[in-house]
C-alpha cells in the first residue's frame, strides 16, 4: 500500500506557473503515476500519466506543451510542473498510482489516490 500526498497548488493569474508535486510513501518507481483534475460541477479528467520508471509520460491534449511531468526517484516525488495557466486550469488536482497495469489515462485503474489540492487560475 502507498500513501500520496499532493503540495505545491494555489492560486495564480492567467499566464503563470505553479509546480504540484506528490510525495509517495514506498518506491515510486514501482506504480505507474498519473495526475487527474477535477472542476465543479464536471467530471474528473486525466491530465497526465508517467508509466513505471518514467520510461513513458502522456498528457492531455488540452495541457500538452504547457504541463510537464518528471519525477524525483531519491525522494520517491511525481512533480507536474504546469506553465501558461489558464483559468479553465482551475480544478481540484490529484496525484493517483497504479501497483498493476498502467491505467494511463483510465482513472478506475489507478489504485491509490492522494486527498487532492486546489488549482486557481485567475484572468
Amino acid at each position: 500500500q502507498v500513501q500520496l500526498v499532493e503540495s505545491g497548488g494555489g492560486s495564480v493569474q492567467a499566464g503563470g506557473s505553479l509546480r504540484l508535486a506528490c510525495a509517495a510513501s514506498g518506491y515510486i518507481d514501482s506504480y505507474c503515476m498519473g495526475w487527474f483534475r477535477q472542476a465543479p460541477g464536471k467530471e474528473r479528467e486525466a491530465v497526465a500519466a508517467m508509466s513505471r520508471r518514467g520510461t513513458t509520460t502522456s498528457y492531455a491534449d488540452s495541457v500538452k506543451g504547457r504541463f510537464t511531468l518528471s519525477k524525483d526517484n531519491a525522494k520517491n516525488t511525481l512533480y507536474l510542473q504546469m506553465n501558461s495557466l489558464k483559468p479553465e486550469d482551475t480544478a481540484m488536482y490529484y496525484c493517483a498510482a497504479a501497483s498493476y497495469n498502467c491505467p494511463i489515462f483510465w482513472s478506475p485503474g489507478y489504485n491509490y489516490w492522494g486527498q487532492g489540492i486546489q488549482v486557481t487560475v485567475s484572468s
